[in-house]
C-alpha cells in the first residue's frame, strides 16, 4: 500500500533502493522469496541482485506515512514520480497532508574533482 523509491535530486537517478509496505504479513515471504536475489531486469546494464531487508527503524504504513509528510520529498517543487506513493486496492491515493511547513529538498551540486 506504499512504495517510495528515494531519488537523488541533482540527477533524477534512483539510490538504488526502495521501500515497500505490504498489507498482508502472510505475503511477505512469498515477495521476498520472488525478490531477494532477483537480477533478470531486462533493462538497463545491471545484473545487481535484489537485496530484500527489513527497513529500520520505521515499520508499517502510519509509521512510515509519519516520516514522510513532513520530508522535503513532499515539497510542492519535487516531482511526483519522485514521491512516495500510496494506494487502496492497487488505486493510487492522495498522501496526507503535512502537519507543518516543507523545507525546500537540498540539491547538492556535484564538484568536479
Amino acid at each position: 500500500d506504499m512504495v517510495y523509491v528515494p531519488v537523488d535530486f541533482s540527477s533524477g537517478c534512483g539510490l538504488g533502493y526502495a521501500f515497500v509496505n505490504m498489507t498482508s504479513p502472510q505475503e511477505v515471504p512469498v515477495i521476498w522469496t520472488a525478490l531477494d536475489g532477483f537480477s533478470a531486469w531486462g533493462f538497463g546494464e545491471t545484473d545487481k541482485p535484489c537485496s530484500i531487508r527489513w527497513s529500520e527503524p520505521n515499520q508499517g504504513l502510519a509509521a512510515h506515512v509519519e516520516r514522510y509528510r513532513n520530508s522535503p520529498v513532499m515539497h510542492p517543487e519535487v516531482p511526483e514520480g519522485w514521491k512516495p506513493a500510496l494506494f487502496t486496492q492497487g488505486v493510487r491515493v492522495i498522501f496526507p497532508p503535512p502537519t507543518k511547513k516543507l523545507k525546500s529538498p537540498k540539491v547538492r551540486s556535484k564538484k568536479a574533482v
